[in-house]
């Protein structure tokens, strides 16, 4: 399996001006989303299990009733160190699309 390149700071906060709500700590991208309830954040949690699963790249994240934190970042890069990748982009696209 190849290993994606960790993205530069311009191509991370060009990303970042299309990924509303999302803001970079480090290495990381986060978002916290917020639901009605928690079968609606628990829902969105499972919508996005599955998108992880079929692009094989797993956020970190923590949910309480109607809030889930999310955090995202490649463990293993092409520089072999932690960092924001396209993978990570594509899934907080995909986490913002799914929370409307």
């Amino acid at each position: 399996m190849t290993r994606p390149a960790c993205l530069n700071e311009t191509a991370i906060e060009t990303a970042l001006l299309g990924l509303n709500g999302w803001v970079q700590d480090g290495q990381t991208l986060s978002k916290s989303f917020h639901f009605a309830d928690f079968a609606e954040a628990f829902g969105f949690m499972t919508r996005m299990a599955i998108v992880a699963e079929k692009i094989d790249h797993h956020p970190e994240w923590f949910n309480v009733y109607n809030k889930v934190d999310v955090t995202l970042a490649t463990h293993e890069t092409a520089s072999n160190r932690a960092g924001i990748t396209e993978l990570d982009i594509e899934l907080a696209q995909a986490m913002n699309k799914a929370a409307g």
